[in-house]
Parts: structure tokens; sequence; C-alpha cells
């Protein structure tokens, strides 16, 4: 049995060689390959890439023309995979190899998909954890495909729901997601994260609400549904009103009101706003869909 890593990589020159060292541990006696794709780095990091693929026959490389996106990262690094398993990890080192073993022991016992999940994180800081916990709490209450808490794109694939995988053309993705609706037989494992190995988190607070909200628009309408019922509350409210403002007329106690009128176009034009707001969204996502462009360039490879 082959086994293929795929490990996206953006801005992780000083993780590249310590990752494969750690994961060649870990793999002695296994045939595998090693799949880095460098998402658009503006640092050395396809250059270390290109030195460990010299070195060593297991590594091989690819560099888009710009970043592309994680996700697109590792849709890219299954569609070079060879392997009958493959598994995703990112570059970091927060996705320890030492875990790969359990996650063969899984495929062994036959399950087709092993996700994980985290037990805790090292560097994560309280507010990392609530706005988590907060976020796997309101995709679910608005999804029907359940996605585990605490999960991550740390996982195996069978090459059967690889390739299945793999039909799935969607532009905006959402990993998670779409492992969880494939369905195949999946189970858990449970890791806890290290620290980083070296350097930084490369997700900033604005790519986590962008990710969250490509999750949510993903697998849920409900969003759309709420502006419905925003639109409605606010026309029964406007009616209620209007029948207010006439009894008012009509017994001679209406009288120029400048705080009804703000309170009324505030209302209603934020009501109105924000179900524009949530429609420009969806409408968006399929102004890509119908764009049909491929889903990234590659710009240099090495193996």
């Amino acid at each position: 049995m082959k086994i293929s890593i795929v490990i996206p990589s953006y801005n992780e020159e000083s993780n590249i060689a310590l990752l494969f060292d750690k994961i060649k541990k870990v793999l002695t006696g296994l045939s595998y390959e090693c799949i880095f794709v460098d998402d658009g780095s503006k640092d050395a990091t396809f250059k270390n890439i290109k030195e460990l693929a010299t070195n060593n026959i297991e590594v091989k490389g690819i560099s888009f023309s710009r970043n592309f996106g994680h996700q697109i990262a590792l849709l890219a690094g299954l569609k070079e995979s060879e392997g009958d398993v493959i598994i995703m990890m990112d570059a970091d080192g927060q996705h320890p190899p030492e875990v790969i073993p359990e996650l063969l022991k899984k495929h062994d016992e036959g399950f087709e998909i092993v996700n994980t999940r985290r037990l805790s994180t090292a560097d994560a800081g309280a507010f990392k954890k609530f706005t988590s916990k907060s976020y796997y709490r309101l995709i679910n209450s608005l999804t029907e495909v359940r996605i585990e808490p605490a999960s991550s794109d740390f996982r195996l694939m069978s090459r059967k729901v690889a390739d299945a995988f793999l039909q799935i053309e969607e532009k905006d993705r959402f990993t998670r997601g779409l492992v969880s609706w494939m369905g195949f037989k999946q189970t858990i494992v449970e890791f806890n994260a290290p620290p980083r190995m070296t350097g930084v988190s490369k997700y900033t607070f604005k790519k986590m609400i962008h990710f969250a909200w490509d999750g949510i628009t993903s697998f849920s309408s409900k969003p759309l549904k709420f502006s419905l019922f925003a639109g409605l509350f606010s026309l029964v409210f406007g009616v209620i009103y209007s029948f207010y403002a006439l009894i008012e007329f009509i017994l001679g106690n209406t009288i120029p009101g400048w705080t009804s009128t703000i309170l009324i176009i505030l209302l209603l034009g934020g009501v109105q706003l924000l179900s524009l707001g949530i429609i420009g969204q969806y409408l968006s996502r399929i102004f890509n869909e119908a764009k049909n462009r491929p889903h990234y360039f590659i710009q240099d490879r090495c193996e």
C-alpha cells in the first residue's frame, strides 16, 4: 500500500524540512510520497521543497502562480496524489505526524475516511477557543450536514473517496463540510495539537471570518430564509404602525415627529440592507461558479 501525504504550505520555509524529517521517521519501512503544495508563498518555501525533492525520492512539490487558498491547495495535492490512501495535514507541525499510524490503523479496520478532532491546541487563546466552539454550534444549527466540533483538515481518505471528492467541482470549497456530506464509512481520531514548530499562524481573523462564512453559505440556505422572515416582520410592523398612525390622525393627536420617522427609516433600512447583503453573498457564489475558471494555475513543480 502506498501512502500519499498532502501538505499545503504558505510561507512555511522554516518548517518544511522539520516536518518531513518527522514524517520520515514515522513512515520508515512504508511506501509513501510527500506532496508539498506551495500556495503562492513569498518566502523560500518552494526553494526548500525543491531541495528536499533533490535529496529525497519521496518528495514532490508544486507551486501556485499566486495564493489560491488552503482549500484549493488541498484539492491540488489530491489531484497530484498516487497513493492508495491519502493523508492531508498542515505544514506548521500542529498536525503531529505521530498520529498517522493511528489513522492507518483505523483504515485497516475498514474506515474509508478517518477524521481528526483536536482535544486541545497548545498556543490557542481563550478567544480562539470561544469563537471556534460558537462557530461549530452555529453552523450545525443552520445546516443539515453535521460538522464535528474542533475538527480539522488533518484526515485520511481512501483512494476511492479521494476520486469521489475530485468529482466535486465547486470553486468556493469547504472541505470539512464536503467530506461530511459525502458519506462513506467514517470515524474520528482525537489528538492534542502541539504549538507551531516555527513562525506564526497565517490564519488571520479576517481569513477565519471568510472561512466561516464559506462553510455556512456552502451548506445552508437558512440565511436567505432569515431575509424572508425579516421582511415579513417589517411588513407586519409597518401595517400595525399604519393603523396606529391613522387612529391618532382621526383623534387629532398627530404632531410632526422626528423620532418616530427616524426609527422607522433605520429599522426598515437596516433590514433591507442586511437582506440584500445576504442575498448578495449567495449571488457572488453563483457568479464564481458560472465563470467556470480553473481552480488554480501551477507555476512550477519538482520531484
